[in-house]
């Protein structure tokens, strides 16, 4: 085989990832993906698409070996093929964010005060949770919480929260994060919290956030 052949042929192996990227619903896909497996009701459910076109997305992304599926009795669950993927997708989401201003402006525009957690300062999140210091809840749903969590994160699911409030303490500080800074969850959480009286804040970040960061996680299955 021909040098330029070869080179052509390797090229379009890489292309068939890129192509799979290329949905923006695909996309959300792997985001809900990367939180832990799911059925692809569910999927569907979140990403408010139909079956039957969740279905065609969740084709392609196997084809391209960015995600698995299995059977589960008369259900098909999917989930990614490896952290890398989780990985791959907070890369191109904080590129993305870094180079195009129009999402730069959708993201100042998605929350009235927008968060960016660093590393360092996730660690000292991290010591003031185990300090007793800030409570931190994880308003996703518990099946996602049970995937992977924050370290010292409480579960306490954003349509539970307002039933749940009396178990939160008025005299801390109180974070919330959802699935990432795409996710409005968390933000929908503290208002509700800030309502209550409560001070609360957000985390930009989720699961996937802290996982590409080499943050420690807990009982990750994903």
């Amino acid at each position: 085989m021909k040098s330029r052949d070869l080179k052509s042929r390797l090229y379009a192996q890489v292309a068939r990832v890129g192509a799979a990227m290329s949905s923006p619903k695909r996309l959300e896909l792997l985001e809900l993906l990367a939180q832990g497996e799911k059925s692809v009701d569910t999927l569907a459910q979140a990403a408010d698409i139909d079956v039957k076109l969740a279905s065609a997305h969740l084709r392609v992304l196997r084809e391209a070996q960015l995600v698995d599926a299995r059977r589960d009795g008369k259900n098909r669950i999917h989930r990614l093929r490896g952290t890398d993927v989780s990985d791959l997708w907070v890369s191109l989401r904080e590129l993305a964010q870094a180079h195009l201003a129009e999402l730069q402006l959708a993201m100042a525009g998605l929350v009235a005060e927008p968060e960016d957690l660093t590393p360092e300062s996730a660690r000292s999140l991290l010591d003031k949770v185990r300090a007793g210091d800030v409570v931190l809840l994880d308003v996703r749903p518990e099946a996602e919480f049970r995937t992977a969590h924050i370290p010292g994160a409480r579960s306490v699911p954003l349509d539970e929260l307002e039933a749940r409030i009396r178990e939160l303490p008025g005299d801390k500080d109180i974070v919330a994060y959802c699935r990432g800074p795409f996710c409005v969850m968390s933000d929908a959480a503290v208002a509700l919290l800030a309502r209550h009286g409560l001070r609360a804040r957000k985390c930009a970040d989720g699961v996937p956030e802290w996982r590409a960061a080499g943050l420690p996680l807990e009982h990750e299955t994903i």
